[in-house]
């Protein structure tokens, strides 16, 4: 009995799965290891240009950086630039270049989930960070296309409601502000307190609008991710039950003895 807690310990050894080294991220590079799509984009996510060294698409990684230095480098100079006089263009120089520089950082995230090389026709991993990177983008990759319409339509609905509840919120915030700061020279037609509850529900409602927004970016990473999982889920029609003679096989613990004879059931569903 002590003889086969040993082996049964010594099994569960052999079989448990060894954890994840950091250094796994810089062998996987060299080819020694294989990795997930999931460690790949986290890698590139900390180190962009990560996943297109994976990929094996090195000519790729002097335009990564090419397009965030130059943007940062750019936005730097037209950030002094703006200190120094003020000019209203400078600072939209600058955040033109920011914006760039962040969509060269986001275009290689995106690239390298989509040069990512996977054995599947269908793999979930793709599907979730193609909707997480871009929404919609993962239900054309399950070629759900119909559910587009519904996923923009969702956003533009609930950015619309945020900027106007932000508006709103702001009007009578300052309207707010002045009355309290000079409630001697206030004549305006609201009472203060009228404001304030008008403050309040705008402010509570554009909350209620992030909320939603949320909501709704999330539930398009879900579903490209669930129906990705559907891809390989056999639907077919095919719903039959067969019913045929058979053999029992002989136990292997059994020292003699001859295969017995019996009926066997296949559903097939």
């Amino acid at each position: 009995m002590g003889q086969q807690d040993t082996k049964s310990s010594q099994d569960t050894t052999v079989q448990a799965k060894e954890p994840f080294k950091l250094r796994t991220y810089f062998s996987a590079l060299a080819g020694k290891d294989t990795l997930k799509l999931g460690r790949v984009f986290s890698g590139a996510v900390v180190l962009p240009g990560y996943s297109q060294a994976y990929n094996r698409q090195y000519w790729k990684i002097p335009i990564v950086y090419a397009g965030i230095g130059a943007g940062i480098f750019m936005g730097t100079r037209f950030n002094n630039k703006y200190r120094e006089t003020e000019n209203d263009s400078y600072a939209l120089y600058r955040n033109l270049c920011y914006v760039g520089a962040g969509l060269f950082y986001w275009g290689s995230l995106l690239d390298g989930v989509a040069g990512f090389k996977h054995e599947k026709d269908f793999l979930p991993a793709k599907a979730t960070l193609y909707s997480a990177l871009l929404p919609g983008l993962g239900q054309v990759y399950n070629g759900d296309y119909w559910k587009i319409p519904i996923i923009y339509g969702g956003l533009i609905a609930c950015g619309y409601f945020w900027q106007y509840n932000g508006l709103q919120y702001n009007r009578y915030k300052t309207m707010y502000n002045h009355a309290m700061a000079k409630p001697s020279e206030y004549d305006g037609w609201m009472t203060p307190e009228n404001i304030k509850w008008y403050r309040d529900t705008f402010r509570r409602y554009r909350d209620y609008s992030i909320i939603a927004t949320v909501l709704v970016y999330a539930l398009n990473v879900i579903d490209a991710n669930v129906f990705a999982h559907f891809q390989d889920f056999d639907i077919s029609d095919d719903l039959t039950l067969r019913i045929e003679p058979g053999l029992i096989p002989v136990p292997n613990f059994a020292s003699a003895g001859y295969p017995g004879a019996g009926i066997q059931m296949r559903l097939t569903f």
